[in-house]
């Protein structure tokens, strides 16, 4: 993984499969099916602006069906880690249909949320050459999310909302409480760029992942 951007390298990896037993011994899922899931999810790097991130997963899942297969890992349980694999991505949109697959994209989604989601947001995006913020309009009120320009802008684009999304009580419950980090997160910026607290409240109910 020496390729992976700032935000999926095995750092990353190492902490979705810490979530994922943390939210699959709770769910009772079956582990023997997460945690190869888990460590393979990202197997291939594809750059997050790359226009074939969206096949990633798909791509990740042909590569741990090589290697689980090389290694003769129970073939009965291959299908059910490869689904995983498959549908723990946001971008491919691909509904979760096992327990297991539940826990491995909660797992996964996790990582964008609470401390280390404000971290990776960061880091990604001064990889990507991106700006902190639109100086005329730093909280996105009157103009459209610009998450490709600056890193705030993906506050409001994605990361804010991906609470309502998780799959399972327990995920969702830690990424609630995560997200009320980022959001104190985004209150002391406004203090700190002099910006009206009204103004990022007017982001916040405009935006349509918190309706």
């Amino acid at each position: 993984m020496a390729d992976a951007d700032a935000g999926h390298g095995i750092d990353h990896v190492r902490r979705v499969v810490s979530n994922a037993v943390l939210i699959g011994e709770q769910e009772f899922a079956n582990m023997s099916i997460v945690l190869p899931a888990a460590w393979l999810h990202d197997c291939v790097v594809v750059p997050k602006n790359s226009p074939m991130r969206s096949r990633a997963s798909s791509m990740a899942a042909e590569k741990a069906l090589e290697f689980l297969s090389k290694i003769e890992y129970p073939k009965e349980l291959v299908p059910f880690i490869i689904h995983c694999i498959h549908a723990h991505s946001f971008s491919a949109k691909i509904v979760c249909e096992t327990l297991e697959a539940k826990v491995v994209q909660d797992a996964d989604r996790m990582e964008a949320v609470g401390a280390i989601g404000i971290a990776r947001c960061l880091m990604t995006g001064g990889a990507m050459k991106q700006r902190l913020y639109d100086p005329e309009e730093p909280f996105p009120v009157r103009r459209p999310y610009q998450d490709s320009v600056q890193s705030v802008d993906h506050f409001f684009a994605k990361l804010l909302g991906l609470a309502s999304t998780m799959q399972t009580d327990h995920g969702r419950e830690i990424a609630m409480h995560r997200t009320v980090f980022m959001l104190q997160f985004l209150h002391e910026l406004a203090d700190e760029i002099g910006i009206d607290h009204a103004s990022l409240q007017q982001a916040l109910d405009a935006s349509h992942h918190l309706r």
